[in-house]
């Protein structure tokens, strides 16, 4: 089974409005959150469908890789995040309590109902734009230093990460999670990177 990762919630996670109606301001409206769903081994998808089906919005990323059976390889899709589902809601009580029930789910990462850790929208959307675009992704070592890099042009435009490179006009853009202390890799033109 995956280790535990550490739910502390970073620099870059903030509290969501998670208080009953009647703790709430008059007038503060709460606005869906990305949380991290920590599953049991191989159950990414059995716990993605389930919550799918109860109308939660979720992000279940996968990558292409090669696998070998009885001396065969072949292409399969693995989960880019192996052990964790992503789920945008606003987590009120009644929420947490229908997302626990779910079959494969080990917990949602945070101390507790009303201070779950959040995943910044930006780290989200650059593993989104790295889901939509099928270019070759690979797992890649968790990296907190390095420089900071935005692609320029082409599919990943926009996106932010850390730049590793490997050869001259090639190079590594690492996307990272930094809740999970996971890392993806994804090979791009060093021309189309600039210093952020």
């Amino acid at each position: 089974m995956t280790n535990q990762p550490s739910t502390i919630i970073n620099e870059s996670s903030e509290v969501s409005c998670q208080l009953p109606a009647a703790s709430r301001q008059l007038g503060e409206v709460c606005e869906p959150k990305w949380h991290v769903l920590w599953t049991r081994s191989r159950s990414e998808q059995q716990v993605h469908d389930q919550l799918f089906t109860k109308g939660f919005q979720l992000f279940l990323p996968r990558i292409e890789t090669w696998a070998r059976r009885n001396g065969t390889r072949y292409r399969t899709s693995v989960p880019m995040f192996p052990g964790y589902v992503f789920v945008h809601h606003v987590m009120d009580k009644d929420s947490y309590i229908e997302v626990r029930k779910t079959i494969g789910l080990v917990k949602l990462l945070g101390e507790q109902w009303d201070r779950l850790a959040i995943v910044s929208d930006r780290e989200i959307q650059a593993i989104q734009k790295i889901h939509e675009s099928r270019l070759p992704a690979l797992p890649h070592p968790y990296l907190r230093e390095g420089q900071r890099v935005r692609i320029t042009g082409g599919l990943l435009a926009g996106t932010e990460g850390v730049l590793v490179r490997t050869k001259s006009n090639r190079g590594l853009l690492v996307l990272s999670i930094h809740l999970l202390q996971r890392s993806v890799a994804v090979e791009v033109d060093c021309t189309l990177v600039e210093a952020t």
